[in-house]
């Protein structure tokens, strides 16, 4: 549970690379009042550096929240070549269609920004990782006097199950899973809303098309990024899932109680195949490897394994000032 007294709003900051459900989950941070949107940061993943940062500006302008900064940050993992996703299309927002915003970004690179927005915070800051973690990692390994200074870290990624990018590994660890180890290796308290989660929480389709059709203009936004179609795994046509994404990890943070965590010990893997897995040692009792002493190294996490999901859509569509989904 974080330090904030009852009515005071959470000082956060996003760390996005800005596709569908990033820009679900900005528009719930810009608007929720329980939350103080500091500022954003943005680094590729989804799409192109440049692109992010677009897409940022433009979700913000809708969100009528032209008042919050926004800093570009890395162009590409700490390692590998950047490898954008596929199913937010060429723009990162489903063809969604959103004005173009007039400002400008942030004159300093991300990690200074990040480092500058959390030392003049009067309370200790939640750091919201919706991306690959890159920005994050180099904010640590650069000024790691910070780390006092952030409250926790709430990240979209992983998986104590099955993956999305490979058949074990979720996109945002597997885009940078060196920077994704060094974050957990920090001692930032680590909140992980990974696919376990993340798969759960949709919209239905037709309350998606009331949204698209309405006479709310950010309710015809929210609807028509709701309707961005995803193929399957294994191929076929593009579907509905009306998956919030994101945005729940941001939910996550104002309503806790929708969901059901375990503190558990959590590796990245880096190695063959099965790098960018997120390793969630569910065992109940030591296992051989640990009496033979040959585990390899854990960090403790809080894990989001079950959730209400109708109560985080309830979350969802009231944060930015939507009807009820039911």
């Amino acid at each position: 549970m974080h330090r904030y007294s009852v009515g005071m709003p959470i000082p956060v900051i996003l760390d996005v690379d800005t596709g569908v459900d990033d820009a679900l989950a900005l528009l719930v941070a810009a608007r929720h009042p329980g939350l103080d949107l500091l500022g954003v940061s943005c680094v590729a993943g989804n799409v192109s550096l440049d692109r992010v940062v677009e897409n940022t500006l433009r979700v913000l302008a809708a969100a009528g929240r032209t008042d919050v900064p926004v800093a570009a940050g890395a162009r590409r993992p700490l390692i590998e070549a950047a490898r954008a996703a596929t199913v937010h299309g060429t723009d990162g927002l489903g063809g969604v269609a959103l004005d173009p915003s007039p400002r400008q970004v942030e004159p300093d690179h991300a990690v200074e920004f990040l480092r500058r927005t959390i030392l003049a915070s009067p309370e200790p800051v939640t750091l919201v990782a919706l991306a690959p973690q890159t920005n994050i990692a180099l904010l640590l390994r650069t000024h790691p006097e910070v780390v006092d200074r952030i409250e926790r870290l709430v990240f979209m990624g992983g998986s104590a199950s099955v993956g999305n990018a490979t058949a074990v590994a979720e996109f945002n660890v597997w885009h940078d899973p060196e920077a994704a180890a060094i974050v957990l290796d920090s001692g930032v308290p680590a909140y992980m809303y990974g696919l376990d989660v993340f798969n759960a929480v949709a919209v239905a389709q037709d309350h998606a098309a009331r949204l698209a059709s309405g006479d709310d203009p950010l309710g015809r936004v929210v609807g028509a990024l709701l309707g961005n179609r995803v193929s399957s795994a294994h191929g076929g046509e593009p579907e509905y899932s009306g998956l919030i994404g994101d945005a729940g990890a941001v939910c996550s943070i104002v309503d806790p109680d929708a969901l059901g965590t375990r503190l558990l010990p959590v590796h990245v893997e880096l190695a063959g195949y099965a790098r960018g897995q997120t390793l969630v040692d569910l065992r109940t009792r030591p296992g051989e490897d640990l009496v033979h002493g040959l585990s390899v190294e854990w960090t403790p996490v809080e894990v989001a394994l079950t959730v209400d999901a109708p109560r985080l859509v309830r979350v969802f569509l009231e944060s930015i000032g939507l009807a009820s989904a039911s």
